[in-house]
């Protein structure tokens, strides 16, 4: 990858690794289901005027904005406003690169080699590190929720997967134009009636983060990952998101004050283990190192 290109491929891991901050400094002020009505309301109000609808992937339209819009955002906004760190939620959100492993091979029927599945077991180990660590019956129960919003991701990752090749930030914008509505009638009915209310009480904080989540984390972080995707395999970029975790528990515990324990670092650094694991093809980077060692010799 161009220097350029991997200058931006970091630029996108800070900008979500800072994100679960961002959202953990906005539920003080707004209920997680109309916060995360206001992200997508923002994206589509603004951004879908400029994008062509994605007249051929109507269905999966649907689906990814009911499933990653509606249920995966409201269970990860509701795990954080139960307690859980914005740096450990960044952690736990990736348990959905095992779940996608794990939906491909049963609903697609692809091979899962032993290294992945190791990678699995790894990071499996490194998320119970996390939640045998932390006794409250509030993170317990968050951290659950963040776990099955991890689980909507690898759902909407596999519809996205079946779509073939799609252009991602079309796709994402009008993904957000379905979540908007139905997350203001249930934050109506289950958090507060005074929507009104609500938003006139926010600061300039509150609206601070509503702009970051829906220009920063959505519009601008998608933009430039799509572009990056188009132009490289996705062995070559999708291993950058193993730094969004890292990111969110830097920013987390310098921003937030909130730390790890030594058992917590212990699961996180299994849980990446895990997870590059997963994402990297292991027998090109050895044949790579063996070609090295190789050349070296001569």
């Amino acid at each position: 990858m161009a220097l350029k290109h991997v200058a931006l491929a970091l630029l996108v891991c800070i900008i979500w690794g800072t994100n679960f901050t961002v959202i953990k400094i906005g539920l003080e002020e707004m209920p997680p289901l109309f916060f995360s009505a206001m992200r997508f309301a923002m994206v589509a109000l603004l951004a879908v005027w400029f994008v062509p609808f994605p007249r051929q992937h109507i269905k999966s339209l649907i689906g990814v904005g009911v499933i990653l819009g509606i249920v995966k955002f409201s269970l990860l906004f509701g795990g954080m406003s139960l307690g859980v760190g914005a740096g450990v939620s960044s952690l736990l959100l990736q348990a959905q690169v095992f779940f996608t492993v794990i939906l491909c091979l049963l609903v697609l029927g692809e091979k899962v080699s032993f290294i992945q599945w190791l990678g699995i077991f790894m990071g499996g180990a490194g998320l119970w590190l996390f939640a045998v660590n932390d006794g409250s019956v509030g993170s317990w129960t968050g951290s659950v929720l963040i776990l099955l919003a991890a689980f909507c991701w690898a759902i909407s990752n596999l519809i996205m997967k079946r779509m073939g090749k799609v252009e991602l930030l079309g796709f994402m914008v009008w993904v957000c134009a379905i979540p908007p509505i139905p997350l203001l009638v249930l934050s109506y009915v289950f958090e507060s009636p005074d929507i009104a209310g609500t938003l006139t009480r926010l600061s300039l904080t509150g609206w601070g983060t509503i702009l970051y989540v829906s220009f920063i984390s959505t519009l601008l972080a998608y933009a430039l990952w799509g572009m990056l995707l188009s132009r490289y395999a996705a062995i070559q970029v999708t291993p950058f998101a193993l730094l969004i975790p890292v990111v969110g528990i830097l920013v987390s515990s310098l921003w937030l004050g909130e730390r790890l324990s030594i058992i917590q670092m212990g699961g996180a650094a299994l849980t990446l283990l895990g997870l590059l694991l997963c994402v990297i093809r292991v027998r090109p980077v050895i044949s790579s190192v063996i070609g090295l060692f190789a050349a070296s010799r001569t």
